[in-house]
């Protein structure tokens, strides 16, 4: 399974994105949210293997507004501080993705898989999709029937606008697979999430890995996990078969 590079109109300019799946049938569509890394071959690689199992997958770079990927340079790991440089340069990026600017892009994203696929769609959000992915089901609950985030972080927070004050806008069934070791998603913000989901009444399965770091999906960083990410692949597609039975 390969994809292809296409071109997304958003109201604010064109957004490349990563389809992959696209057939004369139509298949259920899932939209897949980056973490901040960026759209780069790994992420296209995720997408191709969900396609496998008979899905449309659109893998937007959220980062548009800053240009076409590789927005920014992956960062060499084995260098000491490269990661920390890294994210004082995509700071800026990520706090433009407002959730005004998350909502409209959303519309956009959703209407281009709308072109592949039928509605109602699935999400799957990693790290900093996860957060958008929330933003985009909240707004859009008629168009999102699934809902899965991995490694996500700061969606319990003080901020009036924090995503877990909006679950009982969500319609869509629910799947998180948190990570163990997480500063930004511990265990008291991941029992907040899960009370302001019981009282939505949301359908949901909140799992801890246990040892998994947070990112530890993507194969190209190294906290990456191999059994946690089979895992992850596990718990997703469990999720798209209860929502897509075959």
């Amino acid at each position: 399974m390969s994809g292809s590079t296409i071109d997304v109109r958003t109201p604010d300019g064109v957004a490349d994105a990563y389809l992959s799946g696209r057939d004369e049938a139509r298949n259920p569509g899932v939209l897949f949210l980056m973490d901040a890394f960026g759209l780069r071959p790994v992420i296209e690689e995720m997408a191709d293997r969900i396609a496998q199992r008979g899905y449309v997958v659109l893998a937007p770079n959220v980062f548009y507004r800053a240009g076409r990927a590789p927005v920014l340079p992956f960062p060499d790991m084995t260098q000491e501080g490269a990661r920390g440089e890294f994210f004082k340069s995509v700071r800026p990026l990520m706090d433009e993705l407002t959730p005004e600017h998350v909502v409209s892009d959303g519309a956009a994203y959703l209407d281009e898989l709308a072109k592949f696929a039928d509605e109602p769609f699935a999400i799957t959000g990693y790290c900093l999709g996860v957060r958008l992915g929330w933003r985009i089901g909240v707004s859009a609950p008629d168009r999102v029937a699934a809902l899965a985030g991995f490694h996500g972080g700061s969606l319990v927070t003080d901020d009036p606008e924090s995503p877990h004050r909006s679950a009982g806008a969500l319609r869509a069934e629910v799947y998180f697979g948190h990570a163990d070791q997480d500063p930004s998603n511990g265990a008291e913000q991941i029992a907040q999430l899960e009370a302001a989901l019981d009282e939505a009444g949301v359908t949901y399965e909140s799992e801890v890995y246990a040892g998994a770091a947070h990112g530890y999906t993507m194969a190209d960083t190294p906290v990456f996990d191999e059994a946690a990410r089979e895992r992850h692949y596990d718990a997703l597609f469990a999720l798209l078969e209860r929502t897509w039975p075959r």
